[in-house]
């Protein structure tokens, strides 16, 4: 074997962690894809933003509309579902088995899932043709969440490949194979424990459950689409919307989910003290269940729809607010009077509870009927789904990663300055694209607008969006290269044997905030080294 087959090998076993358990292997595998979607996602999200920028500041587009409108498609689709869902699934499976020390059991059936789940997206892409110009994106630039009739024969005359439909039809089997896994565990640990679940597994359940419920109106929607295009079942159009409109709501409780638990774990244990209530927090919890799949007509209230019905889910989309603030007081009341030393995981965390308060009171607004008359379709609802995104869920996700990639690899992290740096940026970025997008929707520009009037109060903010996105995603290539210099030249620990609460401690440790001293240091010899090379290059 050369040594270029046995450094491709080693970077194999070290990426998927092939000499670790099972659980740790599916885990880093979930993980890896999330990532590769994730990323794939970003270069999609760039594509939107570069369209709209080129448009704002030379009246010319730079790549095609099917381009334009398939990049729009497959960022929502890689980075809401291929990386955001699939990576929650990773940390709950993962951490959930740890902290209730069970051992798996059916892992073929997990492993199916799996599969099946990161095939869906290749079919829902759709055939990429590499010659005489590369394209894959045949099938999303009709859209991305498929707003039927559009695509069905006889009910649309734009049709797709039915490899769209099959394609949901795949991730819809992947995404139920891993929760009936997880939820099968969560009911074998019940049956043996004599105390309550702990209450970041009680989150991972109603996550769990909460998918469950939520993804069924989305199966039931696809479903018969599929059985109308090949013309074995009529289609109601406006029952379709509503049934396909329970994910809609629901996915954005699905991914925020995470965060929530992340904060109700985190939180405590870097304070180093219990949960403030106990039983609010499982209260909270079952209210998030409860409101987080019934609300699918506040995304239809321009539709026919009686007004009581409207109204009706007027009220019951401020019912969300109640677990929310029962979350923000419970959390608040448990930190409150206490000194944390600052390090990566309590920023992270820290950024995600107030990210979670900032980003939910424009969701808030979303809810009221002559609000949403005014912004309705307008960029003002991306940047809301944006700032949940941005400052609440992907923070939770750094915080978790954080910890676990060490628990997974046992290995402690490249960089602390590089992690440091990364946020700073990240943060910057994306308070970019979010202020960008809500003025953009306050002003009346539309979603998905590809040409829009060249004014000021359209182009300013076209461009602080798009500087924004680069800078953000500058600063992530930062971080996902520290996550593979950690891979291949972290310093080695034992993280296996380490509970989960001292992993957290160990990690957060060594991630301190650097001291003004250090830096000042770091400038002295950044200083230096600068004065040296200049005397080299005059000698």
């Amino acid at each position: 074997m050369s040594s270029v087959t046995k450094g491709l090998v080693n970077l194999v076993n070290v990426v998927f962690q092939l000499d670790k358990p099972w659980v740790s292997r599916i885990t880093m595998a979930m993980i890896v894809m999330s990532l590769i979607w994730g990323m794939l996602g970003l270069v999609d999200a760039l594509m939107v933003r570069i369209q709209e920028a080129a448009w704002a500041t030379t009246a010319s587009l730079v790549i095609t509309s099917q381009e334009y409108y398939a990049s729009i498609a497959l960022h929502a689709m890689r980075d809401l579902f291929g990386f955001a869902v699939q990576l929650e699934m990773a940390i709950f499976i993962f951490l959930s088995l740890r902290i209730l020390n069970m051992q798996p059991r059916m892992k073929w059936f997990l492993n199916i899932g799996f599969i099946l789940f990161n095939i869906a997206f290749m079919l829902i892409e759709g055939p990429i043709v590499a010659f005489p110009t590369f394209n894959d994106n045949y099938f999303p630039a009709n859209s991305w969440y498929y707003l039927s009739p559009y695509g069905v024969p006889n009910y649309s005359q734009a049709v797709v490949s039915p490899l769209w439909f099959f394609g949901w039809e795949l991730m819809d089997a992947g995404v139920y194979i891993m929760v009936i896994w997880l939820i099968y565990h969560f009911y074998l640990a019940t049956k043996t424990m004599k105390e309550k679940l702990p209450i970041f597994a009680v989150f991972a359940l109603m996550t769990s459950l909460m998918i469950a419920i939520g993804w069924s109106g989305e199966v039931a929607a696809n479903t018969w689409d599929i059985l109308a295009y090949y013309g074995l079942v009529g289609l109601n159009v406006i029952s379709n919307q509503i049934a396909f409109g329970i994910l809609w709501h629901s996915i954005v409780y699905i991914s925020w989910m995470p965060a929530v638990g992340a904060m109700y774990y985190l939180i405590p244990t870097l304070a180093n003290r219990p949960i403030y209530s106990d039983r609010s927090a499982r209260i909270a919890a079952l209210l998030y269940l409860v409101f987080s799949n019934n609300v699918p007509i506040h995304h239809l209230y321009m539709v026919n729809l009686p007004v009581g019905i409207k109204i009706l889910q007027e009220v019951l989309t401020y019912g969300v607010v109640v677990p929310s603030m029962m979350t923000f007081l419970n959390l608040w009341a448990t930190v409150k009077g206490v000194n944390i030393k600052m390090n990566l995981i309590a920023a992270w965390i820290s950024i995600s509870f107030a990210g979670s308060i900032a980003a939910g009171v424009t969701g808030i607004a979303n809810g009221d009927l002559s609000f949403d008359a005014i912004i309705h379709d307008s960029m003002w609802v991306p940047g809301h789904f944006h700032a949940m995104i941005f400052w609440s869920i992907v923070p939770a996700g750094f915080a978790t990663l954080y910890y676990m990639i060490p628990m997974l690899t046992g290995r402690q992290w490249y960089s602390n300055k590089i992690g440091w740096i990364h946020m700073i940026g990240y943060m910057i970025g994306t308070t970019m694209v979010i202020y960008g997008m809500d003025a953009l929707g306050l002003t009346g520009l539309i979603r998905k607008a590809e040409i829009f009037p060249l004014i000021p109060a359209y182009i300013t903010p076209e461009v602080i969006a798009t500087a924004g996105a680069f800078i953000a995603d500058i600063a992530t290539l930062g971080w996902l290269g520290n996550v593979v210099l950690t891979l291949l030249k972290g310093r080695t620990g034992n993280f296996e044997n380490l509970s989960i609460d001292d992993a957290v401690s160990t990690v957060a440790m060594y991630l301190s905030a650097p001291s003004l001293t250090e830096i000042k240091n770091d400038l002295k010899i950044t200083r230096f080294e600068k004065v040296l090379k200049i005397n080299k290059v005059k000698q």
